[in-house]
C-alpha cells in the first residue's frame, strides 16, 4: 500500500487555503450586486435571497433620475479628479523619485526628509488650514479644490525612490550620459520605461485613494457639485434609508475601480512581484 505524499496534502491545503479566502472576497461584491437587483422589500428576509432578481434597470434608472444625490454628476467630478491627481502624482513621484535615488545634489538627504516627515501629518490636521487657503482662493464648491491640493504625494515620491534605486542601474545612467542625453531626456527615455511597473502600482493606489475620498469633498463641496462618494452619502441621508439604490450606487461606483485593476492588472502584478524579488 503507498503512503500519502505529505508534498500533495500541503498542496491541497494550500489550495483550499487561497479558494477560502478567493470565496471570502468575492461574496461581498457579489451580495452587492444580489441586493441591487432587488427591491426593498428582500432587504429584511430570512434566509435572504442568494440570486439576483431583474430590479436591476429600474434601480439604475431610479439612481440617475434622483435628485438630491447628483450621482451623474457625481461620477463624472470623480473621474476627472482621480484622473488628473493619478497622472500627477505618477509623473511627479516618478521624476522627484529619480531626482532622489540617482542624482547627486547638495541637500538632497534634507529634502527627503522634509517631504518624508509631510506624511506624519493626519489629514485631519491639514482640513481647516486647507479649507482656509480655498476660501482665500474662491475655490469653494469647486473642483480644482479637490484635485490642486492632492497633485503631488509623498508617499509617492518615497515609493518611486525607492524603486528606482533598484530598477534603474547607474551604469545605464553613465551610458545615456555618454550618449549626450539630457537630464530630463535621461529621465524619459531611460528611467521612465525602468519605472513602468512601479508607477502602475503607485497610479492604482492614487486612483482608488482619491475615488474613494469622502471627507474632503465633504468639506468643501456642496451637494449640488459633489464626488461619487458625497452623492452616495446623500442617499442615505433621506427620512427613508433606501438600501437598494445605495447598493446600486455603490455597485456603479465600484466598476471604475475594477476596470482601473483590469486594464493595468499586468502592470500592477509585474511591479509587486518585482519588488518582491529585488527585496
Amino acid at each position: 500500500m503507498k503512503s500519502s505524499n505529505p508534498a500533495n496534502k500541503g498542496n491541497r491545503l494550500v489550495y483550499l487555503t487561497l479558494l477560502a479566502a478567493i470565496a471570502l472576497s468575492v461574496f461581498p461584491l457579489y451580495w452587492l450586486f444580489v441586493v441591487a437587483t432587488r427591491s426593498n422589500d428582500v432587504i429584511g428576509q430570512m434566509p435572504p435571497p442568494l440570486l439576483p432578481g431583474g430590479n436591476l434597470g429600474s434601480n439604475i434608472s431610479r439612481l440617475f433620475g434622483a435628485e438630491e444625490a447628483h450621482f451623474a454628476l457625481g461620477m463624472v467630478n470623480s473621474m476627472i479628479a482621480a484622473t488628473a491627481v493619478t497622472v500627477s502624482v505618477v509623473f511627479f513621484s516618478s521624476l522627484a523619485g529619480f531626482a532622489f535615488a540617482k542624482l547627486r545634489f547638495r541637500g538632497s538627504n534634507i529634502l527627503l526628509v522634509a517631504v518624508l516627515a509631510t506624511m506624519m501629518v493626519p489629514v485631519q490636521m491639514g482640513i481647516v488650514p486647507l479649507y482656509m487657503v480655498m476660501v482665500k482662493l474662491g475655490w469653494q464648491n469647486q473642483l480644482q479644490a479637490v484635485i490642486v491640493p492632492f497633485l503631488v504625494s509623498a508617499f509617492g515620491v518615497f515609493l518611486m525612490r525607492q524603486y528606482a534605486e533598484r530598477a534603474v542601474p547607474d551604469e545605464l545612467i553613465e551610458a545615456a550620459r555618454l550618449d549626450g542625453c539630457s537630464t530630463f531626456g535621461l529621465f524619459w527615455r531611460v528611467v521612465a520605461p525602468a519605472l513602468r511597473p512601479g508607477a502602475a502600482v503607485l497610479g492604482l493606489f492614487t486612483f482608488m485613494g482619491t475615488w474613494n475620498e469622502f471627507l474632503w469633498p465633504l468639506a468643501i463641496l456642496e451637494s449640488d457639485n459633489p464626488t461619487v462618494q458625497f452623492a452616495l452619502s446623500q442617499l442615505a441621508t433621506q427620512y427613508y434609508t433606501d438600501y437598494t439604490l445605495m447598493f446600486t450606487g455603490t455597485l456603479i461606483a465600484t466598476l471604475p475601480l475594477l476596470a482601473v485593476f483590469i486594464l493595468f492588472g499586468k502592470q500592477i502584478i509585474s511591479g509587486i512581484m518585482d519588488g518582491a524579488v529585488r527585496a
